[in-house]
């Protein structure tokens, strides 16, 4: 992932989002220091909430808990 410092980001801003269109990240930096990052919104790829839904149970059938107790786990962890 390339770099751009805010500055050459907010001067060629249009070069830059079209880049980014094409497919290119960049990571923009100020003072040198990583501050965030420019990518395609497309790029993040979003899961279907039923099928999410349904493969947490599908592996819930497979696996559980067996003599712990959500509430014990909660409590240790605390600790």
């Amino acid at each position: 992932m390339q770099e751009i410092g805010v500055y050459e980001l907010k001067t060629h801003l249009a070069k830059y989002l079209k880049r980014v269109s094409q497919g290119y990240s960049f990571t923009i930096t100020k003072n040198g220091v990583p501050i965030a990052v420019l990518q395609s919104y497309q790029s993040e790829k979003k899961e279907d909430i039923k099928q999410v839904i349904h493969s947490l149970r599908e592996f819930r059938k497979d696996h559980n808990l067996g003599d712990l107790k959500i509430r014990e786990m909660i409590e240790e962890g605390r600790k």
